[in-house]
């Protein structure tokens, strides 16, 4: 209802301001501020700007003309753009209200027929990037005509809280999405079975969950793969390429607990991004299945079958005994025998298809399946004697001709597996121990392999670890090494960053970039302060706990020159403003898209938040990670 009398109120406005555009500036005098503030975005959840009631006669409402485009605009105290209302096609009348939010535009209703009913909704800028038809006119979205991954996780999160089958359909792959990539029909039918009776699966999944809640915010969306991946037409899954994201996950948060909630595999349907399955909470102790989802899966078309051309009555009879087995798998709330009894199973049938394969590439390719799925299920506690497979089949892949180039492939897994295994068993006392024979594994694996893809990663990991563990120069070093042996992997980028992050103290810092909701903040601008500036998330956790010192810290001082930066790290859709509306926090912040892989944060290779860097008030850093406590000592010598 709430839409619909938005939608009514629209068509009042509309006549009420094609009077003011009819008749003039004169005609705006007449239509006051608290008129225009009386309507709202037909979509819930717009982050725009509204002043205080107290404030309105301060904000003012001018007539606008451009070309055969005419409209009202509301400025605010400061002369900021508060909202445009528009008739874009000179019919005199109003078929487009704008929502702004620190003078950009977030959000806009849009009339396209001319009836001064709200059809489409748009969000821009800060506010996103998706785009909504609403082709009834009742206020709520019926498709999208652009949505991002991360968009369409919050969307997902939203519509299961609130019990909404219909907004949660909408998200889902169709039919019609099916023919449009030209999907082959076996796994059209796989992909479309999980799709289906969306409002029977929602109502199992919420009356089992406990991450669920009516309070519960998406706070941000997550996968295992920095980037989505191309399937090439070529691959035989579909006549057109497939963007693909594999293992997506949203992190919830509900009265300040957090939670996950396991989105799967998504793919991309022009500019919309659709989910592959209705999302399942992780729950307690539950395991997670993360073999993948139906498109990442190899893909036989892309396998040479020999000179014959067909596969042998071997491989066949195995790859259909394994499509019924992932057919059968059990899912995110299935038992934890149900799910040891699927790894190993799906492990030896992968073996034997490795066995059966016809050249190096095939054998390869099953090969790598299994020991990924083998590390992974190792380290969930779901795959007995896990380990000792793994070393089997590393001395097996060393003795056997053409196998070699896999050796530092399961290697690598085999050390991370183990690992975090000892880890996860490990007393507090013994944990330095397993992280030093970790290390000590990592750099002999690198001296071991050094062409091998892992390699970086390795180098990373090293540096990174040696980092967390106050051994600056030592993981200068592996940084170091990392961007000179290595320049061209994506390891090297971050590492680059890292380097200029520890080389910090001592140098002068500069750095300019976009403030939240618009304009630049240059930061050599705070010379003849002493400055923080801030790395932070609306997710992280020990950002959050640590926030009302910094703040009291921030009061105490800031009459004596202390001021503060926050540099906002946050994936496309997250909750920015709101977080920092309810935690009243002050100071400005930059934002640029991308998250961790944004370009502030690659800059610095900021591998864990919050990060805060103090700088002195000729401009020099003092230290590039200081701690909140060490902050509340220095900051005051500083200032004397």
């Amino acid at each position: 209802m709430q839409g619909l009398w938005a939608n009514r109120y629209a068509a009042s406005l509309a006549a009420a301001v094609t009077v003011g555009l009819m008749a003039g500036p004169v005609a705006a005098q007449g239509v006051s501020v608290e008129q225009v503030m009386k309507y709202r975005p037909v979509q819930p959840g717009v982050d725009y700007e509204t002043p205080d009631a107290k404030d309105f006669p301060q904000c003012k409402v001018e007539v606008e003309r451009s070309g055969k485009s005419s409209g009202w605009v509301v400025l605010g105290a400061q002369g900021q753009v508060l909202r445009r209302f528009v008739d874009s096609d000179g019919d005199n009348v109003v078929d487009q209200w704008r929502y702004y939010r620190h003078g950009l535009e977030v959000y806009r209703d849009i009339d396209t027929n001319g009836n001064s009913e709200v059809d489409q909704s748009r969000w821009l800028n800060t506010g996103g990037t998706r785009w909504g038809i609403d082709s009834d006119e009742d206020g709520k979205i019926d498709s999208w005509k652009i949505l991002s991954a991360e968009e369409a996780s919050r969307e997902a999160i939203r519509a299961m809280v609130g019990n909404d089958a219909r907004a949660l359909q909408r998200l889902m792959l169709t039919a019609a999405d099916v023919q449009q990539l030209k999907i082959e029909r076996e796994l059209a039918d796989k992909l479309l079975a999980n799709t289906g009776n969306v409002p029977q699966q929602l109502q199992s999944v919420l009356s089992k969950t406990r991450v669920l809640k009516q309070s519960t915010q998406w706070i941000r969306f997550d996968s295992s793969m920095l980037m989505p991946s191309l399937i090439p037409s070529e691959d035989g899954k579909a006549a057109e390429d497939l963007y693909v994201y594999e293992n997506v996950m949203a992190l919830v948060e509900t009265n300040g607990q957090s939670g996950f909630v396991q989105i799967g595999e998504m793919v991309r349907v022009g500019d919309v991004w659709k989910l592959t399955r209705v999302p399942q909470p992780l729950e307690g102790e539950t395991l997670e299945i993360t073999e993948g989802g139906l498109l990442m899966q190899p893909s036989l078309a892309s396998l040479s079958v020999g000179p014959t051309g067909g596969l042998s009555e071997e491989m066949q009879k195995l790859i259909d005994q394994l499509r019924k087995l992932d057919e059968g798998a059990p899912g995110v709330n299935g038992s934890r025998d149900a799910t040891v009894r699927y790894n190993v199973a799906r492990a030896g049938l992968l073996q034997q298809l490795a066995n059966a394969s016809a050249t190096n590439d095939e054998r390869h390719t099953w090969l790598r399946q299994r020991i990924d799925g083998i590390a992974a299920a190792v380290q969930m506690g779901a795959y007995p004697n896990g380990l000792a497979e793994l070393k089997s089949i590393e001395q097996q892949i060393a003795q056997t001709p053409g196998d070699a180039a896999l050796v530092p492939y399961v290697t690598f897994r085999r050390v991370l597996a183990e690992y975090n295994t000892e880890l996860q068993s490990a007393e507090a006392a013994d944990r330095a121990g397993v992280q030093e024979r970790f290390l000590s594994k990592l750099q002999q694996f690198a001296k071991d392999y050094p062409k091998a893809e892992d390699t970086p990663d390795a180098l990373l990991q090293l540096a990174i670890t040696n980092e967390f563990n106050g051994q600056v120069d030592q993981a200068r070093e592996w940084y170091e090494k990392l961007v000179q042996d290595y320049s061209e992997s994506t390891s090297a980028t971050r590492a680059r960053g890292a380097l200029r992050r520890v080389n910090l103290p001592g140098s002068s810092f500069q750095m300019t970039g976009q403030a939240l909701g618009g304009g630049t903040i240059d930061l050599s601008r705070y010379r003849g302060k002493v400055l923080a500036v801030v790395f932070w998330a609306t997710w992280c956790k020990p950002c959050t706990e640590e926030l009302p010192q910094l703040q009291e810290l921030y009061k105490q001082y800031r009459q004596n020159g202390f001021e503060v930066v926050g540099i906002n790290v946050d994936s496309p859709g997250a909750p920015i403003q709101q977080y920092i509306q309810q935690h009243k926090v002050t100071w400005p912040h930059m934002h640029e898209e991308g998250g961790l892989e944004s370009r502030p944060a690659q800059q610095f290779g900021i591998i864990t938040l919050p990060t805060m860097f103090l700088v002195d008030k000729s401009g020099k850093v003092v230290s590039s990670n200081i701690s909140l406590d060490e902050l509340k000592t220095q900051v005051p010598e500083l200032l004397k």
